[in-house]
């Protein structure tokens, strides 16, 4: 596991906010100067009254794009994220909660791993999202499970499984120091604020 990742941003990841946000600031003032230069001083007003509108409805749009970004789902968004959606959304809950996470999938096997201020770390792989027509037709599936290894035992397993977990799966998860299950009922309450402790899973 990566114990010394580099976390936060980098300029990648900030630089095309930053030159969204100088586009828009040189762009409301090219627009202030056409006003004021067309209407005069109404103009500068008339102007200024629009940016003021059209400020208040882009925020009200975005209101739930930050949220989301910030780590809060609603059981509607948590329904329709498939695989790739649903890695981000659990990685953007456990930062809100605290965690450093880095990305360590492989492929087709998604897994992040975290750790918080405290020292614990996670293991957290995911079971694919089932479309709802493999839902119907298909029994409540068994998860694969791995042996951990000794060099690993310090680190909490978690398994977040959308959909419904066969009673075998329930019975193997409610041993002590078992892998941790974040079905698709905790992993509602996970991404409306609650945390793992909360929800029994610490």
């Amino acid at each position: 596991m990566p114990a010394q990742a580099r976390y936060g941003p980098g300029l990648r990841d900030v630089l095309p906010a930053f030159l969204g946000l100088s586009l828009c600031v040189v762009g409301a003032a090219l627009l202030l100067a056409w006003f004021h230069r067309t209407l005069g001083f109404g103009g500068l007003v008339l102007g200024v009254l629009l940016l003021t509108v059209v400020g208040a409805v882009v925020r009200v749009l975005r209101r739930p794009v930050v949220r989301r970004r910030s780590g809060r789902y609603t059981p509607a968004e948590i329904a329709v994220l498939d695989d790739r959606a649903l890695r981000l959304a659990t990685a953007r809950i456990l930062r809100r909660d605290g965690w450093h996470v880095t990305d360590v999938s492989m492929r087709d096997r998604p897994r992040l791993y975290a750790r918080d201020a405290q020292g614990r770390r996670l293991d957290v792989t995911f079971r694919p999202v089932e479309t709802p027509a493999e839902e119907r037709n298909a029994p409540a599936p068994t998860l694969r499970w791995a042996a951990v290894r000794d060099d690993t035992a310090s680190v909490v397993r978690v398994v977040v499984q959308p959909g419904v977990l066969s009673p075998a799966d329930l019975r193997r998860a409610s041993r002590p120091g078992s892998v941790r299950l974040v079905d698709g009922r905790r992993l509602r309450h996970w991404a409306n604020g609650a945390t793992l402790e909360q929800l029994g899973l610490l």
